[in-house]
């Protein structure tokens, strides 16, 4: 089914069908790689190759967004009295049936994606998919030597990370499961506890072009190596 250019790129999140024009009738939309400047240009968003400044961008039945959480924010669908990770994205972006993928807890900062697919929301939870989950933090106190071999056997009860020791006191954790502030509380085992904390990737994905607070639904090619990483057809 075909359907307006200007429509297709609004519900691929990139702004209103007002603002979407703009980007069209500037040139940075190509489809099956001509440059279209007409936003009413017909096209079946199934099968046409659509690119946003050389990017292809993908069009699929459910709708992912990445957000760089600022701290400060929690990680819910709504709250009565604080900020969520809903209420930083702009109109264009945000639908009452996102969820986030896991949870960053208030103080932390970084990447955290949001989905309306519930089973790719499961698999990318859930720890027998091993999706790695890439965090930087800066510590109190410096490592002790052995931080590297205590997080490979495992600590604090939680399965075996891995740590690269960047700093004495400065270390990225990738973990492959990922529970209620695990992080922290591996840290704190050590007698490190962390002062800042950022997720920088999350299985293919990455901050990369993102400050905090600002979000962007998914290239195609994120898209397509999420959904590989779990075993699932996007």
């Amino acid at each position: 089914m075909e359907e307006r250019l200007d429509r297709v790129l609004a519900h691929l999140g990139l702004g209103t069908r007002k603002e979407v024009g703009k980007l069209i009738r500037a040139g940075a939309v190509r489809v099956d790689g001509a440059v279209v400047r007409d936003r009413g240009f017909k096209l079946d968003p199934q099968r046409a190759r659509i690119e946003l400044h050389g990017e292809p961008l993908a069009f699929a039945r459910h709708y992912h967004v990445l957000l760089h959480k600022p701290a400060g924010v929690v990680t819910a669908t709504r709250s009565e009295h604080e900020p969520t990770v809903l209420d930083l994205l702009p109109n264009a972006l945000w639908r009452d049936d996102l969820r986030p993928v896991g949870r960053l807890d208030k103080p932390t900062e970084g990447l955290l994606l949001l989905t309306t697919d519930g089973e790719l929301l499961h698999r990318l939870t859930h720890p027998r998919w091993k999706v790695a989950k890439v965090y930087l933090a800066e510590l109190e106190a410096p490592l002790p030597p052995d931080a590297r071999e205590r997080f490979a056997a495992g600590i604090a009860g939680f399965a075996p990370a891995e740590l690269e020791v960047l700093a004495p006191q400065r270390a990225r954790v990738t973990l492959r499961e990922g529970k209620h502030r695990q992080v922290r509380r591996m840290f704190a085992t050590l007698g490190t506890p962390v002062v800042y904390l950022r997720r920088e990737r999350f299985g293919p994905l990455t901050l990369e072009g993102l400050a905090p607070g600002e979000a962007r639904p998914l290239f195609e090619g994120e898209l397509t190596a999420l959904y590989e990483a779990v075993e699932l057809e996007p």
